[in-house]
């Protein structure tokens, strides 16, 4: 194997277990924590989460197999299969990016009737959507045989081996990504763009009662007086590197990959193995991202951790109490006998 596969598949064997570590955490902290379960956003967290385990868990593994090996695992039908499955979960957790991104947004614009605009039925209604819009193109591409191994990424994914369906192959490329990738990257732009207008409305809103207050208060001590002013530059700055960090990393991961399958697609241009393997891990980065981007930086979920860690060392050191107690009893009996 040259470097670059050894490369590839040493990046691939530690998103794999990075990857099902952040998402069991993040299933933990939701099963674990009734303040997240009531929370109609949790719904799609989880569909979220649940995604990127079956994509970690299942496609990720075979698409180490198949850099290793050069060819697909064994069986056209676990390929098939492999490749159905991947379409729908890399579809889905597109939709679920938007769906949150909706949410946020229904919450900031709307927040005195969020609740009756974002209920558990809505959310269940968005999901069903997911699902449906998620599960047509891979049903499509295998009722027509357009799923098998591909050489250039090492996966089981949506292919063509037949020359003369080029065409349709090709318009049902462009128009899977056009609803799955655009249609998610054209949601989030505009949904965080409007809840970034929010913020910053608020921000400067904010900002004016801080320079009254200050001005007023002329004993105050220059030292509060710049942590003060310190602290309104970090709250303008927040908002901001939020949503930069939601629309970037789903740029940044995705878009290499579906710009990478257009081009092999509508073009001549031959594309090196090795740069579509590195794309493709780009686009699996984003089941390592998620768990960070939407949940464990969250005060909410760093709480929730905080509280199973405490109950797990307060369990072990009674259990260790209990066990020091009983040795001592036991060794308390054997001198009573003796």
């Amino acid at each position: 194997m040259e470097l670059w596969g050894v490369i590839g598949c040493l990046w691939l064997a530690v998103l794999i277990l990075a990857a099902l570590l952040s998402n069991v955490v993040v299933l933990i902290c939701f099963l674990s924590c009734p303040d997240i379960r009531g929370q109609v956003p949790g719904l799609f967290t989880l569909n979220l989460t649940l995604c990127n385990l079956l994509l970690t868990v299942i496609n990720m593994p075979l698409t180490l197999v198949g850099v290793i090996h050069g060819h697909q695992p064994d069986g056209e039908g676990l390929c098939m299969a492999a490749g159905f499955l991947e379409t729908f979960l890399t579809s889905n957790s597109m939709l679920s990016m938007a769906a949150l991104s909706i949410d946020r947004w229904v919450a900031v614009v709307f927040p005195l009737s969020y609740h009756s605009k974002m209920r558990y039925q809505d959310a269940a209604v968005i999901l069903l959507y997911s699902w449906i819009h998620s599960l047509a193109f891979p049903t499509v591409a295998l009722c027509l045989s357009w799923i098998g191994f591909h050489q250039i990424y090492g996966s089981c994914t949506l292919y063509n081996k037949r020359p003369e369906e080029e065409a349709s192959f090709l318009a049902f490329i462009v128009l899977f990504h056009l609803l799955s990738f655009l249609l998610s990257f054209l949601v989030l732009c505009v949904t965080y763009l409007q809840v970034l207008k929010v913020a910053r409305s608020h921000c400067r809103r904010i900002d004016v009662i801080t320079m009254q207050t200050l001005v007023l208060l002329v004993d105050l001590h220059p030292s509060v007086r710049q942590r003060c002013l310190e602290e309104q530059k970090r709250r303008r700055q927040r908002a901001t590197k939020k949503i930069s960090t939601f629309i970037g990393t789903f740029l940044l991961c995705f878009s290499p990959y579906v710009i990478t399958r257009l081009v092999e697609i509508s073009s001549s241009t031959p594309i090196s193995s090795h740069w579509g393997i590195v794309s493709r891990c780009l686009a699996y980065s984003k089941a390592l991202s998620d768990p960070f981007v939407y949940c464990l930086l969250r005060n909410q979920y760093k709480s929730c951790c905080r509280e199973l860690v405490n109950k797990l060392l307060k369990r072990s050191s009674a259990n260790s109490s209990a066990q020091r107690m009983n040795s001592y009893v036991g060794s308390l009996v054997l001198t009573t006998e003796q």
